[in-house]
């Protein structure tokens, strides 16, 4: 597992920053909790945990190591140490992880967990096809037909750029939000930008196109402003949806950088 080692200065120096509302990160929690206390009190107040599968010898298989235990203690100190809602990313796979779904709902009941089920999306890797997909719908009715969960409903949505769609169980603490990238986008609302690591401007998750910030930085003639000016350009280039495609098939055949190089 890699992480930087001054992840803490980091997170410090971020969250010294003047009106900053929001300093999140999404995380697969195998290293999480001997670094929690610290970067809670640098000022890390929104959290993302990655997990797929509530079975461990799944986890194993998925994640490639173990950590399964880990990844429980993260959670369990984050709310401890206050997260609400401390969100669980769970990405849903026919055949791997969708008899689960009910499961991960349950963590809901008592907690202030916010599990977050995310449609299996196409990148380099990934083996996406139409047969390991789930969509939102076949999701809600999952859910709905299991008796522990009546009135299962659409709740309200916190923003207006929130991208996922939150639904509630009457009487649980938390509550369950769809991430519908493929089945029900909501790219006209959609305000993401992002820069990799090695400093490229994404503007579109599913689209190819990258502008390098990093290259104007380092040949020395991007002042702020300029820079300002590159993003602004990027940003209007930006397409309607899904980087100009229009459906999940032709999104699969594009050639993009894997998720881990992307980030989340």
């Amino acid at each position: 597992m890699q992480v930087r080692k001054d992840i803490e200065e980091i997170v410090s120096e971020i969250g010294a920053l003047p009106k900053l509302k929001t300093l999140a990160m999404t995380t697969n929690g195998i290293v999480l909790a001997r670094k929690l206390p610290v970067l809670r009190k640098a000022g890390l107040n929104q959290l993302n945990i990655s997990l797929d599968t509530l079975i461990e010898s799944k986890f194993d298989t998925i994640t490639r190591r173990t950590g399964f235990g880990r990844v429980l203690e993260a959670i369990n100190l984050a709310l401890e140490l206050g997260y609400n809602p401390l969100k669980i990313n769970c990405v849903v796979m026919k055949g791997f992880n969708d008899m689960e779904i009910p499961e991960f709902v349950e963590m809901t009941r008592t907690k202030p967990i916010e599990v977050r089920f995310i449609e299996l999306m196409p990148f380099d890797g990934n083996s996406w096809t139409d047969r390991n997909f789930v969509s939102y719908k076949d999701m809600i009715g999952i859910i709905s037909a299991d008796p522990r969960f009546d009135g299962f409903a659409r709740a309200e949505d916190p923003g207006p750029n929130e991208t996922a769609k939150t639904w509630k169980v009457p009487g649980f603490v938390g509550q369950v939000g769809f991430i519908t990238s493929m089945s029900d986008h909501f790219c006209g609302t959609c305000n993401r930008l992002r820069i990799t690591a090695d400093g490229n401007l994404k503007v579109c998750l599913f689209g190819s196109s990258e502008v390098s910030l990093r290259d104007a930085m380092r040949l020395g003639y991007a002042s702020d402003a300029q820079l300002a000016s590159i993003i602004d350009a990027a940003v209007k280039r930006k397409k309607a949806h899904h980087g100009g495609m229009y459906d999940m098939y032709e999104i699969a055949a594009n050639k993009n950088r894997p998720m881990i190089l992307i980030g989340g």
